[in-house]
């Protein structure tokens, strides 16, 4: 004979679990807000400032990157397409931000000046730097607002 289990306060739990995805959405965003803005502030801190065009190209955006830049990282979300953050470098005028971060070999030009020789450039790395130093802060900050939000649903 089958016995009947009678669960308290189910209702209650129930309620609390369908406000948890709520919760954990708003605080996840705003830690990964924060660790973008940290890791592009630490970009633009390192990247070489010529004319300022490439500093003033790196950004981040929820999303997909604009075009004509190079995304760095993208960070996606198991609850879906309203997570995503894009880290990027470039635009419609600088598009050479790989050229920067990774350099040059020496190559004969073409286009303008075809035949010369460029003697290519040395590597200025500014972009993976910065993401290879700040992910695991970023990372932890996301963790920590996940445990916060199941706490502060699970207390209400």
């Amino acid at each position: 004979m089958a016995r009947t289990v009678t669960i308290l306060n189910l209702a209650k739990l129930d309620k609390k679990l369908r406000r948890l995805p709520e919760a954990a959405v708003t605080s996840i965003r705003a830690a990964m807000e924060a660790g973008a803005i940290e890791i592009v502030a630490m970009m633009k801190r390192l990247a070489p400032e010529d004319s300022g065009d490439l500093r003033d190209s790196i950004g981040w955006t929820w999303g997909k990157k604009p075009k004509y830049a190079q995304a760095i990282a993208v960070a996606k979300s198991k609850l879906g397409g309203q997570l995503t953050i894009t880290i990027y470098a470039g635009n419609e005028r600088v598009r050479y931000a790989h050229l920067v971060e990774f350099a040059t070999a020496p190559h004969i030009n073409g286009g303008m000046f075809p035949g010369t020789q460029h003697p290519g450039t040395k590597a200025q790395p500014f972009f993976f730097v910065s993401w290879r130093a700040l992910r695991r802060p970023a990372k932890t900050r996301i963790n920590k607002a996940i445990r916060t939000s199941v706490k502060k649903v699970a207390a209400a």
